[in-house]
């Protein structure tokens, strides 16, 4: 049995049984637009699912009083929330902000806060770091934070690393694995730059039912090959990759159109995004080789039928992922 079978299969198991559900961890985005001298408009947007809204709210120094009450409304998976305030003498500089009851979730917010002044400062708050003091006195980009927000969207994304998994599972030899995996690569960045720079808009909901259906037909190669069939994956790996890959890097523009950035931070996000989904994809490569390696050494004998559950589960799961998107569409 093919040792990189068993190791994959091991991590889809892990992977797939506790979330079935893909796309689930979103970013929060609170946007806050000086006006006047002191006053600003907010805008706080909550990730949703139906009517189910994350608990996670913004609160900022006492002296940062509401003069418009908020208002809210759902739009496109979200609660959006706009409100006024005025914060003093002082305004909003050397204020902390505090996104209260993130703790204990799994999404990040992004803060963008503009001044009159033309200074803009930008900050991703995690789980684990859930308040900054703001400085007015000078703009910066939240490098890291864009990169493992990349990061986070691939390793959480199992739809996108079951595909990578079947291209693993199929390719036979290094250099073509290189050439497969560098073609998933340009392609999904390729698209991600297109629809997050606004060239093209392409519904996420058929893109994600296309998506899990990409995944379905790797399975189903897979299991062409372990019959010594015919398999067009086999054969041209790196197209079958450029094709799929196209459609993936519309599913990964969803995370920074879910964010709601504005045109200004695009190009920068785009560039840092794209660098964290490579990093997190490397990684996921590396550690399925590294798996792969050591099952090798243990020298398992498995019994003949256990090559061919990855596949199939890979496969069911993919199937289940299909039908619930395109009911979701209906």
């Amino acid at each position: 049995m093919n040792r990189l079978t068993l190791a994959l299969f091991v991590y889809a198991v892990v992977g797939i049984l506790p979330p079935l559900q893909a796309h689930e961890v979103r970013p929060g985005y609170l946007y806050i637009t000086e006006t006047e001298t002191n006053q600003y408009d907010v805008l706080w947007k909550v990730p949703a699912r139906g009517d189910l809204v994350l608990s996670i709210t913004p609160s900022f120094a006492p002296e940062c009083k509401q003069l418009v009450p908020p208002s809210s409304r759902m739009a496109d998976g979200a609660q959006l929330t706009r409100w006024t305030m005025d914060c003093g003498e002082k305004g909003l500089d050397g204020v902390a902000v505090t996104i209260d009851g993130l703790v204990g979730t799994m999404i990040d917010v992004l803060v963008r806060i503009e001044f009159a002044s033309g200074v803009v400062v930008s900050r991703l708050l995690r789980p684990n770091d859930v308040t900054f003091t703001v400085n007015a006195s000078g703009s910066n980009v939240p490098v890291l934070g864009y990169i493992t927000l990349g990061i986070e969207h691939i390793l959480l994304g199992i739809d996108h690393l079951l595909f990578v998994l079947g291209l693993l599972l199929i390719v036979r030899g290094k250099w073509l694995l290189i050439k497969t995996i560098t073609s998933f690569t340009i392609a999904h960045s390729i698209t991600l730059a297109m629809a997050t720079l606004g060239f093209v808009n392409v519904p996420q909901a058929p893109v994600e039912a296309v998506i899990a259906l990409s995944i379905l037909f790797l399975a189903t190669e897979l299991v062409k090959q372990q019959e010594h069939r015919a398999s067009l994956t086999e054969r041209y790996p790196w197209i079958v990759a450029f094709i799929f890959g196209l459609l993936h890097g519309f599913g990964f523009a969803s995370a920074l159109s879910e964010v709601g950035l504005p045109q200004a931070d695009i190009p920068l996000t785009l560039l840092f995004f794209n660098v964290g989904v490579e990093v997190g994809q490397l990684i996921f490569v590396a550690m399925v080789l590294a798996v792969s390696w050591a099952m090798g050494i243990l020298r398992i004998k498995w019994p003949l039928w256990v090559k061919e559950v990855p596949a199939y589960t890979i496969g069911s799961v993919a199937a289940f992922w299909c039908i619930e998107r395109i009911v979701g569409i209906w």
